[in-house]
């Protein structure tokens, strides 16, 4: 849908990111941040007094919508134009990361520790027991009065 096909009813109802999706559309270029809001304010018949205090809630809601993309010197427009490139580079951590794990594998591995549990003697575990034999355990749906 083009903006000048829209009524000026549709046009008041529609949210700004809405606006700002055909006005890049229409535009087929990126454009300026504040750029875009002045063009909204004109389409919507707006002062342009209050550009400036609008400016962050606008930015805010372009930077929210997944449709927008912020480009380098403040330019913004239509993420679907853009393709995402992920660059991963070896740095120096990533080599310290490396070298660490070949001395991890050049180790020799740990021999498994002796259980300290295992000379319990089962004459204490009976004692523990009998210890626990008066107390009661109550159900959260017994009345506490009954006790």
């Amino acid at each position: 849908m083009k903006l000048t096909d829209m009524s000026k009813e549709e046009l008041e109802q529609s949210s700004y990111d809405e606006i700002a999706l055909l006005v890049l559309q229409e535009a087929g270029k990126k454009m300026k941040l504040r750029d875009i809001l002045v063009k909204i304010n004109k389409i919507l018949e707006l002062s342009d007094d209050n550009i400036d205090n609008e400016l962050m809630d606008f930015f805010e809601t372009l930077s929210t919508n997944k449709k927008f993309i912020m480009l380098k010197n403040g330019y913004w427009d239509l993420q679907s134009r853009h393709k995402l490139d992920v660059v991963f580079e070896n740095d120096e951590e990533d080599e310290e990361i490396d070298a660490i794990e070949e001395d991890e594998e050049d180790s020799e591995p740990i021999e498994d520790e002796e259980d300290i549990f295992d000379d319990i003697d089962d004459e204490t575990d009976d004692q523990d027991d009998d210890e626990l034999a008066d107390f009661v355990v109550l159900d959260n749906l017994e009345d506490e009065n009954n006790i």
